[in-house]
């Protein structure tokens, strides 16, 4: 069972304390640490499959995967936040991005049909085109149901996708149980909001919460990074 323990303002401090083999639970528990006081939550956190949104490598040793609302304004930045960390640190292999969707229905009421678009994008052009289509989104919205959704489709003819195919996926909401069963992986983690992403490694879990910036996550990644190499080239 796998317990992602959070991280707030200063994940500097934080630490991966899971390691095994990915097991689904139904739902999450939460314990509390009796000698410490941190809160660990026990969560359904689904393996990287080809199903998904990648960014790098899909075989990095820390991937980032991230629970995202398109019209959330910390999403925004924190989307600007991890293009510059796969910037850095993807060429290299060693870090990977994925997207899931996590829109807040009750806060943006655009934010899912903004989500299934993106989901109607890939269905014709695949991955690459995914992360054409939703930089664009976030690159346009101001954020908080700032984006016209009748420019949708329009946006999918700049980057050269079929209009009508673009339509007909987008009125036929197939995609809405792939974005239900993104919610579904997390919505019960308490006191949860967007961003919220989950660090993977070999090891086990770790919990960012919310947009941090690249300056607090630039520094805790390196020392990941460095304790990873350090731990393989020992094997």
């Amino acid at each position: 069972m796998n317990k992602i323990n959070p991280v707030a303002a200063s994940i500097l401090g934080a630490s991966i304390i899971i390691a095994g083999a990915i097991l689904l639970v139904s739902s999450p528990e939460k314990s509390i640490d009796k000698d410490t006081q941190e809160v660990s939550v026990e969560v359904d956190i689904p393996p990287i499959s080809s199903d998904d949104h990648i960014l790098g490598n899909p075989d990095a040793p820390i991937v980032f995967v991230e629970y995202s609302d398109i019209e959330c304004p910390f999403c925004k930045n924190f989307h600007g936040t991890m293009h510059r960390i796969i910037d850095e640190y993807g060429p290299s292999g060693k870090v990977a991005w994925v997207y899931r969707q996590f829109p807040i229905d009750a806060l943006h009421k655009n934010a899912r049909t903004e989500a299934l678009a993106t989901e109607c994008a890939a269905e014709q052009g695949g991955n690459d085109m995914f992360w054409k289509y939703i930089d664009k989104l976030f690159t346009l919205t101001k954020s908080s149901d700032g984006l016209d959704i009748s420019r949708l489709p329009n946006i999918a003819v700049e980057f050269g996708l079929d209009k009508d195919a673009f339509n007909e996926c987008l009125e036929s909401k197939r995609y809405n149980d792939k974005i239900n069963e993104h919610i579904s992986q997390v919505q019960d983690i308490p006191g949860i909001g967007t961003p919220y992403t989950i660090l993977m490694t070999k090891d086990g879990y770790t919990a960012i919460e919310g947009a941090q910036p690249y300056e607090t996550i630039k520094p805790f990644l390196d020392n990941l990074i460095a304790n990873l190499e350090k731990a393989d080239s020992s094997n």
